[in-house]
């Protein structure tokens, strides 16, 4: 008897109960995303747009610069929506890519074992031995830095987490009977996996996906930082907090701002990674988790 993927999920929808941290952190998180959508539909907009006698503007000094100008006199809110937007789509595209790489190896790795889960055994721990920062340093140095290397480097790195919890689920459900019996039906291993491996699968894969946003956020943001990332004229929060670093002592806004929107983003996401993952580990543990 398995676990299907309407079984395990359904109790979470229906029993569902916000906690006070999970309400905090979809205010926090609402707050990023709809700066990030609307602001580029306001008529002002205009993030790339210089104009140096309004240079260095503070917030609420100019109607048309509601969160004053940079050093160049560029609108820090159209960048700042800019820069949400560039952050968080880069964050989602490196999640989604190592959850499916991640999941997808660890699967193969535990349903098949053998020659082929040592393989990938090894593969896993020479990746996490690489450090992801000095990994991308080298990169560039060969390559030019650029948001989508940035993406592929990490993306083709931090999938190992994934990898271990699902190739320890796979592993232990592939001697199940209810995965054995239709192979000795004459089921192949394709529709095993897609109907009995999967779906117990996938619900694991989600909770480390939600609380690895937060991660994959800081570290995108230190590479920005570091230049690694996002190639000016383009905003991001960690060249915006660069940038106004050498401004801290007369406008420390200029830093202090894409610092807030990355702990707005980053502390949402936790908030509401928690009560994710309290309510599908619930939802599993109330259906008897892996059957």
């Amino acid at each position: 008897m398995t676990t299907s993927l309407t079984l395990a999920t359904a109790p979470v929808v229906r029993r569902w109960r916000p906690r006070p941290g999970a309400i905090v952190g979809a205010l926090m998180l609402g707050a990023v995303l709809l700066l990030t959508a609307i602001v580029p539909l306001l008529p002002g907009f205009d993030p790339m747009g210089q104009d140096l006698r309004a240079a260095l503007l503070p917030p609420f000094a100019d109607p048309a610069h509601p969160l004053g100008t940079d050093a160049l006199g560029r609108d820090l809110l159209s960048r700042l929506a800019l820069a949400s937007a560039v952050t968080l789509g880069m964050t989602v595209l490196i999640v989604i890519m190592n959850a499916v790489l991640g999941s997808l190896i660890g699967i193969l790795a535990g349903y098949y074992g053998g020659r082929l889960e040592a393989l990938i055994t090894l593969v896993s721990n020479v990746t996490l031995a690489m450090p992801v920062v000095l990994l991308l340093i080298a990169i560039c140095a060969v390559l030019r830095p650029s948001a989508g290397l940035t993406i592929l480097v990490l993306g083709c790195t931090w999938w190992v987490g994934y990898a271990r919890v699902t190739r320890n689920i796979a592993a232990a459900l592939r001697r199940q009977d209810f995965v054995v019996s239709p192979l000795t039906q004459g089921a192949d291993s394709v529709w095993v996996l897609t109907r009995h491996i999967v779906p117990n699968v996938w619900p694991h894969t989600l909770i480390i996906a939600a609380t690895d946003v937060a991660t994959i956020v800081l570290i995108t943001s230190s590479l920005e930082y570091l230049g690694l990332g996002v190639q000016p004229p383009v905003p991001s929060w960690g060249s915006m907090i660069f940038d106004g670093q050498r401004h801290l002592a007369g406008d420390p806004w200029l830093a202090l701002l894409p610092g807030l929107m990355m702990l707005l983003a980053v502390g949402g996401v936790q908030f509401l990674s928690q009560q994710f993952t309290a309510e599908t580990r619930g939802g599993l543990l109330r259906k008897g988790g892996m059957r």
